[in-house]
This record gives structure tokens, sequence and C-alpha cells, in this order.
């Protein structure tokens, strides 16, 4: 099968990170893959939702949305409809759980981080592209904290990345674009850790069942993307990457989803 931009099936768009994107925000990038390109800040609160308090632990939340021009057609934001999409409402909620599952929320006290993911130009996997991004405008606000002496351990404890697998005309692609993933048979999310464990699998079958064998060549091409794009993050991060797991992740924190 010929791919519309001519990469291989196992191949990852071109990907590239820019850090520090937004001025005032205490982490922020631009990611780019392909077509895909996504504004992500990560803000820092000195409160945490009622829920957390008196408890000694963060929490990390996320906003998600998509400019009116990013795609094709405009799309009317979602305060015009006053009330957010179910779609936006499902990708905000899960990039807030898949990045948490990254961070000792002990170690981060009792402060909140918001990463608004803001897509400004849609070519297929935005929600992968924003936790991907994410991770690294996450970094950089825990950075910033660990640095001035706000916190005493840097709380991030594994690299999290995600990416897009799917299988079109019988065919097991990496990273679809639009154009592949709109006409997929089988549509897969996945969110992985830098040792190789699944955080998150979102996944379904347009109308065509698949197989056990084609699932399990689906994760295996997604986990071959995970571990480029973890490769990419540690080379982007330099030196400072090695502050990644000097606490351990605390399970019990991180068991609640109240969002």
């Amino acid at each position: 099968m010929m791919r519309i931009d001519s990469r291989e099936h196992d191949q990852l768009r071109q990907v590239k990170i820019t850090r520090n994107y937004i001025k005032y925000a205490e982490g922020s990038v631009l990611i780019e893959m392909g077509n895909t390109k996504v504004i992500v800040t990560a803000s820092i609160d000195e409160k945490v939702p009622p829920f957390k308090k008196g408890t000694g632990e963060g929490w990390v939340t996320a906003e998600y949305s998509m400019l009116p021009r990013s795609t094709q057609q405009r799309n009317p934001r979602d305060i015009n409809k006053l009330k957010l999409s179910g779609r936006s409402q499902e990708i905000q909620r899960l990039i807030g759980r898949t990045l948490r599952a990254g961070i000792n929320l002990k170690a981060l006290g009792e402060r909140l981080i918001t990463i608004d993911c803001d897509v400004i130009q849609a070519d297929g996997g935005t929600r992968t592209a924003s936790i991907t991004g994410g991770f690294i405008a996450l970094f950089d606000a825990c950075k910033k904290l660990y640095d001035e002496k706000i916190i005493e351990n840097f709380p991030i404890c594994s690299h999290i990345a995600a990416i897009s697998v799917g299988i079109c005309d019988g065919e097991e692609l990496l990273d679809l674009c639009y154009e592949e993933d709109s006409k997929a048979e089988v549509d897969l999310n996945l969110v992985m850790n830098e040792k190789g464990q699944f955080i998150e699998i979102q996944g379904t079958a347009e109308g065509i069942a698949f197989s056990e064998e084609q699932f399990q060549k689906l994760l295996n091409l997604g986990k071959m993307g995970i571990t480029n794009l973890i490769n990419y993050q540690k080379e982007l991060l330099g030196e400072d990457a090695n502050l990644i797991g000097s606490v351990a992740k605390d399970e019990k924190s991180n068991s609640s989803n109240q969002e």
C-alpha cells in the first residue's frame, strides 16, 4: 500500500517539539507531527481541587480545544454551543489521566498543574500529539518548581508518549494522518511509558472486526513508534532527562479518577 505521504507502514511523520513557545507559561511547547500542530502550555496554581485539600498531594489536569480553522472547514468554538463538546471533554480527560500516570503527586505537593492543549492545525493524531508534547510542557513546569527549590524532589518518574495506529485497506499503519484515519477499518490510540508499559489503549473497529493477531501487530507497531518518540523526548531534554525517576511512583496517590 502506498501511503498518502509516501511513508513506510511503520514510519512516524516528522516530529518537532519547540520548547518555551509561550512566554508566560511555566512550561510550553509547540509540537508538530506532520501537518498536525498543537500548542501545549503547563500552568502552575498554588492550590488544589477540593478533593485534594489536606492530602499533601498535587494534581494534574488538562483542557483541550481546536481552533475553528484548524480543520478544512470551520468548526464553531465550544463556547458558541454553551458547553464543551463530548469529544473535547473525552480527550482532555484522557490527557490528564495519562500524564498523571508519570508523576508522583506527593512530590508535587498541594499545587495544581493545568495542561492546556490548543490544536492550531489538525491532520490526525491531535490527542496523541497533545500527550507527547504535554509531557515536555509538564516536565518544564516541574523543573521550574525544582530549580526554584519550591519542591524538594523532582516529581516526574517516567516518560510518557502516545501514538495512533490503525488498519487501512488491510494493512497495519503507524501514526495515521487524517485521510488515513477517516477511512481506517481499525483505529487505536496507545499511551505508554518508557518501560514499555501500557497506560491506555483506545480502539475500535469501524464495521469490520479484527483478529487477535492483527491487534498484536498494532500493539507492536505502536510500541515501536512510542519508543522512538520517547527517545526524541530524551534527546530534547538532554542531561535534564536524568532527573526523571529520581522519586518512585506512588501508585496509591494516583489511583483516584476524579474527572
